[in-house]
C-alpha cells in the first residue's frame, strides 16, 4: 500500500509542536515511490511505543548503531557498506530524504540498514532499551542559530543524558557540526555529561571515518570549520 504521509495521530507524533528538526514535507518522485513501496514494509517503520527488537528486525545479532538525522542517506549508506558487521538504524523525519536512502540501499544491495521515521528523542525514549547501543551518530544537526530557538537544539543536556543511558559501557557518541556557535554549545554541554568522556579514537568499537557529503563540501567552500567529537560511555 502506498504511503501518503502522516495523518491524524501519526501526524502529531511525526511532527510534534516543538522539535529539534525543521518540518519539511515533499512529494516523492515516481522512482522514489516505487522503491519506497518495495522496501518500506520490510526495512522501514514509523516511530511507535513498541520496543525496538533489532535482532529480529535485522535477522541477526550485531552491534547496534543509531544515526540521528540521516538526511538523504549519503553518509549512512557509505558507513554501512564500510561496516558490514554493524546493524545501523537511520532516524529521519524528512520523507524524501528517507526515500533517497531507500533507493541507495536497493541500488547497492546494502543489507545492514533499517530506517525509522520520526523524532529521535521519541525513538530513544520509547523504542530503545537502556544499555543497548554500541554507537550513536549525530552529524550536522540543525543549529537553530537564533537565541530564541536554542531550546529546539537536539543536543541539549537532557538529550546527552538520554543518549548516554542508551549506550553500552564503552559505546560511542560521535557528533559533527559546521556551526561555530553550536560547536561551543555542544562542547560545553557534552563534556558536562558525567556518563561520557572523550574517547581515544583508536579504541572506538565503531568506525569514525565520515564520508564528506555535499553538505560538508558546501561548508568547506564558505569557510566553515567542521568540528567532530567522540565520546565514550564510562562505567557508572
Amino acid at each position: 500500500m502506498r504511503d501518503n504521509g502522516p495523518m491524524n495521530e501519526s501526524a502529531s507524533r511525526l511532527y510534534p509542536r516543538v522539535t529539534s528538526f525543521r518540518s519539511r514535507r515533499g512529494a516523492l518522485t515516481e522512482p522514489q515511490q516505487a522503491s519506497w513501496d518495495r522496501q518500506w514494509p520490510t526495512i522501514g517503520r514509523d516511530v511507535a511505543d513498541e520496543p525496538l527488537d533489532a535482532d529480529t528486525w535485522f535477522g541477526r545479532s550485531a552491534p547496534l548503531v543509531l544515526e540521528i538525522g540521516s538526511g538523504t542517506g549519503t553518509a549512512t549508506s557509505a558507513m554501512a557498506l564500510a561496516e558490514p558487521d554493524v546493524n545501523l538504524v537511520a532516524i529521519e523525519v524528512y520523507r524524501p530524504g528517507l526515500a533517497q536512502l531507500l533507493q541507495q540501499i536497493e541500488r547497492d544491495s546494502i543489507p545492514n540498514v533499517r530506517v525509522l521515521r520520526g523524532d529521535a528523542v521519541d525513538v530513544l525514549e520509547n523504542m530503545v532499551e537502556p544499555e543497548s547501543l554500541t554507537g550513536v551518530r549525530v552529524f550536522f544537526p540543525d543549529p537553530w542559530p537564533k537565541a530564541r530557538h536554542h531550546k529546539r537544539r537536539l543536543l541539549s543536556a537532557p538529550t546527552f543524558s538520554l543518549i548516554a543511558s542508551r549506550l553500552k559501557t564503552g559505546g560511542v557518541l560521535h557528533v559533527a557540526t559546521d556551526h561555530a556557535d553550536y560547536a561551543e554549545w555542544i562542547d560545553e554541554t557534552g563534556n558536562a555529561e558525567p556518563a561520557l568522556a572523550t574517547l581515544d579514537r583508536e579504541r572506538s568499537p565503531i568506525g569514525l571515518e565520515r564520508p564528506v557529503t555535499k553538505f560538508e563540501h558546501k561548508a568547506h567552500r564558505v569557510g566553515s570549520t567542521v568540528t567532530d567529537w567522540v565520546w565514550g560511555k564510562i562505567e557508572a
